[in-house]
């Protein structure tokens, strides 16, 4: 009999490449379902599963329990955050929870520069504007000689540093653990108080994984200590900032742009109170979806799935 498979990750799916092609190529019965998928959903059919690839689901106790109990033995995350699988769960009930580090800093970091020159040059609006027979020609704003404050400086961090300092920027960073020889050797500096990177910087760049402590890392309290006029680029996760506080720091004109890949609830809710503000700019958490980057990714998390499943 032949090992059931449970796909989500709709990047996965939604990619033809050797990823889907070494998948494929193994004889399982597989079932695709379009992530992210809610607790309610994951518990109606995780008992069906000997192994999952899964996007952004919520893998609850419940969710892992409820796999245990009937022939779950792998947990393969398609990409690197974990926050939405309960790894304290997986641990006590001996589920491996394996994800794919060190593959998409590239492409993310290509997309926090695509979100801020779309932002600083009116891109998008003034293409709109030609596309109905207008012209309308808007003042932007240089990223040269900006600050930008860099908050995680893993993977994903030191290449936007890199990016920013090939425009001329001034680098500054925040991380717990820093690598000042990698900041020796690139040319920035680090701040050893965060508060210092939020009075400081003009441009801040969210790239640090979702935990308890980095909850809510931006509220009201935060925001105070901007610049006025801050453009915020979360290419992350939703939770790192108070959303409300946001909306606030827009509409006092705190917060100049609010630069996101990512929302607390994907895809977007109707009438998501982000809409109603022109200088939010939303993509559909695409930053890591390119082909070279999804094949990639899909290889080494369709490689764990099988390393656990003793096939190879």
């Amino acid at each position: 009999m032949s090992l059931k498979i449970l796909l989500t990750s709709t990047s996965f799916q939604d990619t033809p490449g050797a990823h889907q092609q070494l998948l494929n190529e193994q004889g399982f019965e597989l079932v695709k379902m379009r992530g992210p998928l809610k607790e309610s959903v994951m518990l109606d059919v995780i008992k069906e599963f000997d192994g999952i690839i899964c996007g952004d689901d919520e893998i609850t106790r419940n969710v892992i329990e409820s796999g245990v109990k009937s022939k779950l033995r792998i947990i393969s995350k398609y990409g690197i955050g974990l926050d939405k699988i309960d790894l304290d769960a997986a641990k006590e009930f001996n589920i491996p929870v394996t994800n794919c580090p060190g593959v998409n800093q590239v492409t993310v970091a290509e997309h926090v520069f695509a979100l801020l020159l779309s932002f600083s040059k009116n891109i998008i609006s003034e293409n709109e504007f030609v596309q109905n027979s207008q012209w309308v020609r808007l003042v932007g704003f240089e990223l040269f000689n900006k600050t930008i404050g860099i908050i995680g400086t893993g993977n994903v961090g030191k290449e936007v540093i890199k990016r920013a300092l090939a425009f001329g920027m001034k680098v500054i960073a925040f991380d717990k653990f820093p690598d000042f020889e990698f900041a020796t050797k690139i040319g920035f500096n680090y701040c050893t108080d965060i508060n210092d990177l939020f009075s400081q910087s003009d441009i801040i760049s969210l790239n640090l994984s979702l935990t308890k402590e980095t909850f809510n890392l931006i509220s009201t309290i935060e925001i105070n200590l901007f610049k006025d006029g801050v453009v915020i680029v979360n290419t992350a996760r939703a939770g790192l900032v108070d959303q409300n506080a946001i909306i606030k720091g827009l509409d006092s004109g705190k917060i100049k742009g609010y630069l996101t890949d990512v929302l607390e609830e994907e895809p977007i809710i109707k009438n998501h109170p982000f809409l109603r503000h022109k200088n939010v700019l939303i993509t559909p958490h695409i930053g890591s979806r390119t082909f070279e980057n999804v094949e990639n990714q899909g290889l080494m998390a369709v490689k764990n799935l099988l390393k656990n499943l003793n096939i190879r």
